[in-house]
Parts: structure tokens; sequence; C-alpha cells
């Protein structure tokens, strides 16, 4: 009667504990490795399905080779008599393969063809990994859904800094506002287009030139790539006015740098550089 209980309550508590169960019985039985023999006379070829990274043995009587400065699918194993030992391999996806090698004088398996499924494991915690990748994952979709909503805020808001504009055969770059929210910068820009042409856009870039003194003056520039593009248009026809936001990683410039807006007319030259001074940059709404 006894044991009949204790059944039944080692049922239940694997049926509520699968997890716990699985783990113990994990724990409790024994790997068994495969044994590859070898020789001193005879080369013992093993191919991988992945290229070999590392390959070391536990004694001095077994010599496995393989190619270091280029990474290849196959090893050779080779033994002299001693006692048995260990053969540990590590491919180039982070998959581990062990086995126990013996010598033997007569070989009768010269080749051996290693499957996937025979790996004990991994160096890499894959199941870590993914959930670090879907956190990163969650984390990017979040972001965009914040710069887009916070993006189509900005162009609703009267807030407004002083006018910075340039005009070219009837188009007009404005930039309407410049806004600091967490650790981006939010540029809204402007983009009218008076003229009696519609105005094909081929790239709206932002850029900080550096005025070098000197002689000889020059100037450095370096692109400032958004992290976020909200409603860049690909055409503004005839009459239209349009709006848009760039976000950036927040920065800032000294007095002798300056933003540069280039705007610039896919098969035409209606171009435009707006320079905003790092004024407007520092000191953001």
């Amino acid at each position: 009667m006894k044991k009949h209980i204790l059944i039944s309550a080692l049922i239940i508590v694997c049926a509520f504990a699968p997890r716990l169960c699985s783990a113990q019985a994990t724990a409790q039985t024994p790997q068994i490795l495969d044994t590859i023999y070898a020789n001193d006379t005879k080369n013992v070829a093993l191919f991988f399905p992945e290229p070999i990274r590392q390959g070391v043995t536990g004694a001095d009587n077994f010599v496995f080779t393989y190619n270091r400065e280029k990474e290849q699918y196959f090893g050779l194993l080779q033994a002299k008599p001693g006692k048995e030992s260990n053969l540990l391999v590590i491919n180039r996806n982070g998959s581990i393969f062990s086995y126990i090698v013996k010598y033997k004088k007569h070989l009768s398996k010269l080749n051996y063809f290693v499957s996937k499924a025979s790996s004990i494991g991994n160096e890499r915690p894959f199941v870590n990994d993914s959930t670090v990748v879907k956190k990163i994952e969650d984390s990017v979709d979040n972001k965009t859904f914040y710069y887009t909503k916070f993006s189509s805020y900005l162009l609703d808001k009267r807030q407004r800094i002083a006018t910075i504009q340039k005009r070219n055969e009837g188009i007009v770059l404005s930039i309407k506002n410049i806004v600091f929210d967490k650790e981006e910068l939010y540029f809204v820009i402007e983009i009218e287009n008076k003229s009696t042409l519609d105005y094909d856009l081929n790239f709206l870039n932002l850029s900080v030139e550096t005025r070098q003194k000197g002689k000889k003056k020059s100037l450095q520039k370096l692109f400032e790539e958004p992290i976020f593009k909200y409603k860049l248009p690909q055409k503004i026809t005839e009459g239209e006015v349009v709006r848009l936001v760039y976000v950036l990683p927040k920065f800032s410039i000294s007095n002798d740098r300056r933003l540069v807006v280039e705007l610039n007319e896919k098969n035409g030259e209606r171009d435009l550089k707006l320079k905003v001074s790092h004024k407007y940059i520092n000191n953001p709404n």
C-alpha cells in the first residue's frame, strides 16, 4: 500500500513539475561518447558539418591535426600505443563534439562523417542570445513607434525657432523647429514649391562643416546620418508645401562649426544649401 502511495505521489510531482523531473533525469543519465580508433600507420579522417576552429586531445599519444590558418571541414587523427584518451573538437559555429579515442593496431574504419545531431552542445548560449535579440527587436520597434508619434506631434506644434530659410528659383527650404527629446534632436524641415514646375527630390542631407583657419581656408564636412525620417517626400508638386522630420542622435557644435541642410533636385539644378548656426543646435526647444 505504501509503495502504491509513493508511486502516485511521484507521478503527481512530475505532472506539476515536468521541467524539474526532466532536469533531474538528464543530470542522472551519463552521456555515452562514441569511440574512435586510430593507430600510427594510417590517418583517420573526421569530416564535420562546419569548419574546425579548435581540436585537442587529452594525451600525448594521440595527435589530431587540422588546418589552423584556413578553417577546413576535416581533421586527421593518429595514435601511438598507450592508454585511451578523449578528443574535443569545436566547429566555427560553436558546436562541440567529444569522443573517446583508443589505439588499435588494425583499423576497420578510416573515415568518419560527423552529423550535426552528434554535437553534445554549443559553447554559446543560444537561448540567451535569442532572448537578447528579441529584446533588441522589441526596443527598436518601441523606438520607431515613439519617433513616429513624437514627429507627428511636432508637425502640429506651433512652437518655432527664428526664421532659417533659403530660396532658389521658387523653391524655399526652411528649418521650422529644432527640438531636444530624450537623447535625440528632432529637425522639423519645410520645403515649399512656389514655382510652376514639380520638384523631384534627389536627396536631403544634413552635415556639419568646420571652417579651417589660416592662409588657405578650407571646409571639412561630416555627414550626420538620421536615425529616423518622417514623411520625407519624393516629389513636391507645384504650389505644394511639405513638412518632414529628421531625427538625429544628440550632438552639439562649437562656434567655428555649422550645420548645413542640403537639398538636391533630381535631374535639375534648383539645389539649396541652408546654413544653421551653432547657437540653434546647442539651444534647441
